[in-house]
């Protein structure tokens, strides 16, 4: 099986100051995270934490996707975490 995004929802972890959002591979549910530091830059100024990190991961949603498809590359783990070295 393939990794898939067939849900578009994502939500705001405040305690772990990061983004979750949620892949499929096959009947295997993966968790994902983007923490606060790699969507700090890219975040806009002026709003809060959360709704600043929200707007960064829509816009740039597909580059997320792609970072994640290729942390996971068929391994299995209880959740990942893309880290702002990632996006490098």
């Amino acid at each position: 099986m393939t990794l898939n995004f067939p849900n578009r929802s994502r939500s705001y972890d405040e305690r772990g100051r990061r983004v979750r959002f949620w892949g499929s591979d096959g009947a295997f549910e993966i968790s994902f995270f983007v923490e606060q530091a790699a969507l700090g830059p890219i975040a806009s100024d002026g709003q809060s934490i959360e709704a600043g990190l929200l707007r960064a991961f829509d816009r740039n949603r597909e580059r997320i996707l792609d970072i994640a498809r290729k942390l996971y590359s068929g391994r299995r783990a209880g959740a990942y975490v893309l880290l702002a070295s990632d996006f490098h």
